[in-house]
């Protein structure tokens, strides 16, 4: 154990480090997080307009009062559905567009450069080659629309790659000093207007010319070409096994004393979170969801926060160390919402060889269940962004409003306790040894 965790501290721990401050991965990581209350927003009215019923399996004469009230409820939903997923298409149905500029602002930020600007550049640029203006027939005319394709989760891997480019090409200009210089008389925001034309003109002439190549040369515009390059990688990363060595890495860093979440979250959340919206795009359209790749597989990773810790929260409760009883008094509430830290840097299970093996592999062995219990038919896969750091039950339901998916995460509670309880017995004997030994030099002192 001692050379395994020598070799990782030797090799992984700087390439740990190294992510976790990237510049990229970083605004990656911030821009999504910005976008979450958007989303989640939205998922609350995609739950309004699927009540938990199936109309065919109940009787409207023979039910009692809740079950006519979701009956009700549902006939209304079906008959306004229009209306109720308004706010729904304009917030998550938007999220290839709303990445865009969060994903240029926080890079822009982290430049030190006007990052709002930045990101209406981005956003600006994004919406031109993603969307196009169409004729739709309306009455006895037309009127004028423009394509949503990639401005939903479709176009969300090429906001990225639009977000970057952006930016960096306006750090260029910046950095060649091709600026309007006023005197400090005129108002910053006439510097700043001014300052922003030649920026987004270049921007607009590198990807919109761009673009125009692509469509001439191979008859595909840039989003398209951009998808079907990335879809081998799409699909290694949307492979489970894929996502479960990652979710490993995480765990690994964190044993390392890394913040492995933080790491990885950014590709994880942009896994789940295309998945979650490709299913509520389909639960909207009436359709059952079926990619299993969605923001849940992380949720079952982080019951009771990295390494799956919540079934040894349970073991502590009782355990015979004063130490490790008190950690798990003072670590439950939070271990509810997926935060653990103090049962990380408290047991602690930095550096700790005996909890090793449960804290890397449980989550890992969570979120494969919990791939293959989708894609059986056993749970409902998500289609709703819940709210991250909220108790873990209200999430499960949550994700797909199927009581179910909640009793799936108490299964792999379980099995955090099965996996826990014989690494904790040994370090639990060693805890209270010291706890005897500590409590012998203080005898002898007195």
């Amino acid at each position: 154990m001692k050379k395994l965790t020598d070799f990782l501290e030797k090799y992984l721990s700087p390439l740990g480090a190294k992510l976790g401050n990237q510049r990229h991965l970083q605004a990656l990581a911030n821009g999504m997080m910005m976008t979450l209350p958007l989303l989640v927003i939205g998922s609350l009215f995609m739950m309004l307009n699927n009540p938990p019923i199936n109309l065919e399996t109940v009787d409207m004469a023979t039910s009692n009062v809740f079950i006519r009230f979701l009956i009700n409820w549902k006939q209304w939903a079906m008959a306004n559905s229009e209306w109720i997923l308004a706010p729904y298409n304009m917030t998550f149905g938007m999220l290839g567009l709303m990445t865009s500029f969060a994903v240029s602002y926080c890079l822009a930020k982290s430049h030190k450069m006007n990052a709002a600007v930045s990101g209406i550049m981005t956003m600006s640029v994004f919406l031109l080659v993603c969307s196009k203006v169409v004729q739709v027939p309306a009455g006895e005319g037309s009127i004028s629309a423009i394509t949503s394709q990639y401005l939903t989760s479709d176009g969300m891997f090429v906001a990225l790659i639009l977000s970057f480019a952006c930016v960096e090409i306006t750090r260029m200009v910046d950095k060649l000093g091709i600026k309007v210089k006023f005197p400090s008389s005129v108002p910053s925001m006439v510097t700043t207007f001014v300052n922003s034309i030649l920026p987004l003109l270049i921007n607009i002439i590198i990807i919109y010319g761009l673009n125009l190549i692509l469509v001439s040369s191979l008859g595909k515009s840039m989003p398209e070409a951009i998808m079907s390059l990335l879809t081998p990688a799409i699909e290694v990363g949307n492979n489970i096994w894929v996502y479960a060595g990652i979710i490993m890495f995480s765990n690994i860093l964190w044993f390392l004393g890394i913040n492995g979440t933080s790491v990885v979250f950014s590709i994880v959340f942009m896994i789940g979170l295309a998945g979650t919206g490709a299913n509520a795009e389909m639960v909207a359209q009436g359709l059952a969801p079926t990619n299993a790749m969605n923001l849940q597989l992380f949720r079952y990773a982080m019951l009771g926060g990295a390494g799956g810790t919540l079934g040894l929260i349970l073991l502590m409760w009782k355990s015979k160390s004063a130490k490790l009883k008190s950690l798990a008094r003072i670590s439950i509430v939070p271990g509810l919402c997926s935060i653990n830290e103090p049962i990380t840097f408290g047991v602690p299970m930095v550096y700790n060889p005996i909890m090793a093996i449960p804290y890397i592999l449980t989550p890992s062995i969570c979120v494969v269940a919990g791939y293959y219990a989708q894609v059986w038919g056993w749970i409902t896969p998500g289609y709703i962004a819940d709210p991250s750091f909220i108790p873990f039950f209200v999430q499960g339901w949550m994700s797909g409003m199927d009581i179910k998916n909640v009793l799936f995460m108490f299964l792999c509670i379980a099995f955090s306790v099965v996996m826990y309880y014989p690494f904790f017995k040994a370090y639990e004997k060693v805890a209270v040894q010291k706890e005897i030994e500590e409590a012998k030099e203080e005898e002898f002192e007195w």
